[in-house]
């Protein structure tokens, strides 16, 4: 099918006013059902080559001129089909006559999308279902556009309860499973936040729950004032409320985050609180002696490197900000630009193949990357991307880069390990390889240092930071803090 017979757009009658209400010559063509051929785009483009939503849906409803309640709608359809994905992937198998994996790539989100608005909004079935087909008809054709129609309509014939009693395996018999397909997370998933909440399938999963549950609500719009730059009651006076942890974090209700001016002038930016509070921490261990140079090894896209930066300008120090990749180093420099004392420097440079000398800083951190397990609520495509395959491939990144982070440390320095994802074999585990291995580290009690956020001690001893999101509001951060004891034998002398 062409790509014009495709199209999204309707010419407006000839001769009949147009959008402004004037009479005479047409206006530009109005789109049709803009919202929902926005979510489709975004989650094709997710299906088909791997996009990220976060990113490609705001430059789709900029690039298209949308705003007020259709970007709002397209926008819940979006990110409601993404959370919810494995649910309506194991009804719509109930409701084809072949396995859901023979269907077509580009039909596939045309049916969740309908699936969506048909189980979890209070869009009435048949506009849901009369707008879907409509939709599939325009960007896969009429013929699948009937597959579309019958599909869905069997969909109807029962609510998300009624069909949870049909699709879901026995609770009691199949824990992981039961939670897995009713919150829509892969079981693997569900087994691993299990274990790293410390609960089993024989004793229940209630805390598990919790956190799913959570990661299919909408996170709220986090906001941090760079110090020296902006304030939080500059935040407050433009609409948002004071956080309930970080000093420098207000939360913004409603509106965009681009209209409020310390945001446009980049002397505030979005960022999730737990983000805020472990780079937080790491400044506020004794490094024991001076403290003048930091080092974020792996800056990128430069979210703890914008307040890092604007920190360590208030005491007179100077962060280093390295990233491997060069687009996603100029993103790092734009975040630190303007930093109190031009504070901020970046380098497009491989943490694990430094280009500073050893022993070089006196806090360094090691934000390093992971499955983003922890940030489900904001990346939901990220549960059916990755695989358990993903933790063991990340892991001899992780303890490289941990490794590296503590060889950049002087003697009396602090390192901070950071990783958003709760997963063990990216936190625990990885911090008790490297210790093993070396006798120059001793591991801090992180908690000590965020007092103000209650129950956040986790690992051997409480020493390690976990944050939950149905427990904190915020994304799974985990954090270990360390000691730079002395040198490392064989390795070099300070």
């Amino acid at each position: 099918m062409s790509e014009q017979s495709r199209s999204p757009y309707r010419r407006p009658r000839r001769g009949k006013p147009n959008q402004g209400g004037g009479q005479g010559k047409a206006g530009p063509p109005q789109p049709r059902d803009p919202a929902r051929r926005v979510a489709y785009d975004v989650l094709a483009a997710v299906e088909q080559r791997d996009a990220y939503a976060n990113l490609l849906l705001p430059a789709l409803l900029n690039e298209r001129g949308m705003s007020g309640r259709d970007a709002a709608l397209a926008t819940e359809l979006t990110y409601g089909t993404l959370r919810r994905q494995g649910t309506y992937d194991a009804i719509l198998e109930a409701c084809v006559d072949r396995t859901l994996a023979s269907v077509d790539r580009e039909v596939l989100p045309v049916l969740r999308l309908g699936a969506h608005q048909l189980l979890s909004t209070k869009i009435p079935p048949h506009a849901a279902v009369s707008a879907t087909v409509d939709l599939g008809r325009r960007v896969v054709g009429h013929h699948r556009g009937r597959f579309v129609n019958a599909v869905l309509r069997k969909v109807s014939a029962r609510d998300l309860d009624e069909w949870t009693t049909v699709i879901a395996p026995d609770r009691e018999r199949d824990p992981s499973g039961y939670l897995s397909v009713v919150h829509s997370h892969p079981r693997w998933v569900v087994k691993a936040l299990a274990r790293a909440l410390g609960e089993h399938s024989s004793t229940g999963l209630v805390e598990t729950e919790r956190l799913l549950v959570a990661h299919n609500e909408r996170p709220r719009v986090t906001l941090v004032a760079k110090p020296g730059r902006s304030t939080v009651a500059d935040l407050v006076a433009a609409g948002a409320e004071e956080a309930r942890f970080s000093p420098f974090a207000a939360y913004l209700p409603e509106g965009d985050p681009a209209g409020i001016r310390e945001i446009r002038q980049g002397r505030a930016a979005v960022q999730d609180e737990a983000s805020q509070l472990v780079a937080l921490a790491l400044t506020r261990v004794d490094a024991q002696g001076d403290d003048r140079l930091w080092l974020d090894m792996c800056a990128g896209p430069g979210g703890k490197a914008g307040l890092l930066a604007s920190l360590a300008g208030r005491r007179e120090g100077r962060l280093l900000a390295a990233e491997t990749l060069p687009a996603r180093a100029g993103l790092v420099a734009s975040a630190v630009r303007r930093a109190p004392r031009d504070a901020g420097r970046v380098v497009a440079a491989d943490g694990t193949r430094p280009a500073w000398r050893p022993g070089a800083f006196d806090r360094v951190l090691a934000d390093v990357p992971c499955t983003g397990l922890g940030a489900l609520r904001r990346r939901p495509e990220s549960r059916w991307r990755r695989t358990p395959q993903s933790v063991v491939d990340l892991a001899p990144l992780q303890h490289d880069l941990l490794t590296s982070a503590a060889d950049a440390a002087r003697p009396g320095g602090v390192v901070a390990y950071v990783t958003c994802s709760p997963h063990l074999d990216e936190t625990d585990a990885i911090v008790q390889r490297v210790l093993g291995e070396r006798d120059d580290l001793t591991l801090l009690r992180a908690a000590d240092y965020l007092d103000e956020v209650p129950d956040l001690a986790a690992g051997p001893d409480g020493k390690y930071v976990q944050f939950w999101p149905h427990v904190h509001g915020t994304d799974a951060m985990f954090l270990a803090l360390f000691r730079r004891t002395g040198a490392r034998p064989g390795v070099y002398r300070v």
